[in-house]
């Protein structure tokens, strides 16, 4: 007697999570699954060849395994699971309301969907932060763009960070309240109707990822802003005297070691144009290539600064869209999952948490599109694969400087 009235309670609560299990054919007639059935399997295929180009286009052309092209790497990964591994199992679970893969398997597609979503929310954290340092910190960022150490950290430290967000709740939330109140035949987290514990997860994976991006996006639009309010968009100090300063840009002093691409150019072509005014003018040949030699500098840097702002804009119209497409694709789940654990499922509909559940994998479906194809360097990586003969032909242009 005393073990029924033990598991009465438990029984109540199990029959009381009936929410998740009204499955979409109860809502909608048999047109309407087909018409949802292939829009599901379309969004798939679309978020796996979309993000699979993009690992291609690493692997094919080695101009784009640049530092900061890395994130996207990672992106495009988590984004690529996203599409090959939670989709696929979640689409007839959501049309039957019914999970026949077992508990196990369950346990496996949850820490995978939660970790993936949460992984690819950071990279797109991580991506704005990039673009705010190459835009707000040129100098010192273009100093370190050799070191990839520090680059295969942060996206190491992406997936630690998503990992531990959700996987030990996930894996071990049952143990440590004794039971569980997921039905056999039901796929959810143990934590789905427990409000607390999803406004902190929602927090740290959407509100707090969403205000970082809109920072890093606004102090890039105020450095633009700031720079054409000058007139003059230099990275680095202009010279102080009469005489050539050596702090240009991160230029060399004459005998130092290891000097920069850039900068190797940069003096090797004002010194070709320096050297006729040497010969011409004799006895005051120094006074004249040190002035010839500063104007050259001034315009060299001055058209390389123009064309720094042009990219610059083209970053923060980029991130503005990324900030915009975020926030659309995320905000409805992360409020609507709030909400319905504060009311106890009771006034939320299932089409509408289904709505804006394949809404937040929109967004992965849209990341290939958003964040390589902003790039032009993606885009005649992308033309390589798709269109060989194409991309021979434009092969004689000028290279992409992004």
């Amino acid at each position: 007697m005393q073990n029924s009235t033990t598991e009465i309670p438990h029984a109540a609560e199990t029959r009381n999570e009936t929410w998740p299990s009204q499955s979409l054919s109860s809502e909608f007639s048999l047109a309407v699954l087909v018409l949802l059935a292939f829009l599901m399997v379309l969004l798939c295929l679309v978020t796996i060849l979309g993000n699979m180009l993009v690992i291609l286009a690493f692997i094919m052309d080695r101009n784009l395994r640049h530092r900061s092209n890395y994130f996207f790497l990672n992106l495009a990964v988590s984004d690529f699971a996203v599409g090959v591994f939670c989709m696929p199992l979640y689409i007839p679970y959501a049309l039957t309301g019914t999970w026949h893969l077992g508990r196990s398997l369950c346990k496996l597609w949850l820490v995978m969907d939660y970790l993936v979503c949460a992984a690819s929310v950071f990279n797109i954290v991580l991506i704005s932060y990039d673009r705010f340092l190459s835009v707000t910190k040129a100098v010192s960022y273009r100093a370190q763009q050799g070191i990839m150490s520090s680059s295969a950290i942060k996206m190491v430290a992406i997936w630690v960070l998503a990992l531990l967000l959700y996987c030990p709740a996930i894996l071990f939330w049952e143990h440590v309240a004794g039971h569980s109140v997921v039905p056999v035949d039901q796929c959810y987290a143990e934590f789905f109707h427990n409000w607390y514990f999803l406004l902190c997860a929602s927090t740290l994976e959407f509100f707090v990822p969403l205000l970082l991006v809109t920072y890093f996006n606004a102090h890039i639009f105020h450095n633009i802003q700031r720079r054409q309010r000058r007139g003059s968009v230099q990275d680095c100090e202009p010279p102080r005297s009469s005489s050539l300063s050596w702090r240009f840009c991160g230029l060399p002093r004459p005998g130092a070691s290891s000097p920069s691409s850039e900068a190797e150019e940069s003096v090797s072509s004002l010194t070709r144009s320096w050297r006729p005014a040497v010969v011409a003018n004799g006895p005051s040949r120094t006074e004249t290539s040190s002035m010839a030699l500063k104007r050259n500098f001034s315009a060299s840097f001055s058209s390389r600064s123009g064309s720094k702002l042009q990219r610059d804009k083209k970053i923060a119209k980029s991130l503005a869209i990324i900030v915009c497409v975020f926030a659309i694709c995320w905000a409805p789940y992360s409020l609507l999952m709030i909400i319905r654990g504060v009311c106890q499922r009771k006034c939320i509909p299932k089409s509408l948490y289904e709505a804006t559940f394949w809404l937040l994998w929109i967004n992965s479906s849209l990341n290939p599109f958003l964040y390589p194809l902003c790039h032009m360097r993606f885009r005649m990586a992308f033309l390589k694969i798709l269109c060989p003969k194409n991309f021979a032909a434009l092969r004689s242009g000028n290279t992409p400087s992004i």
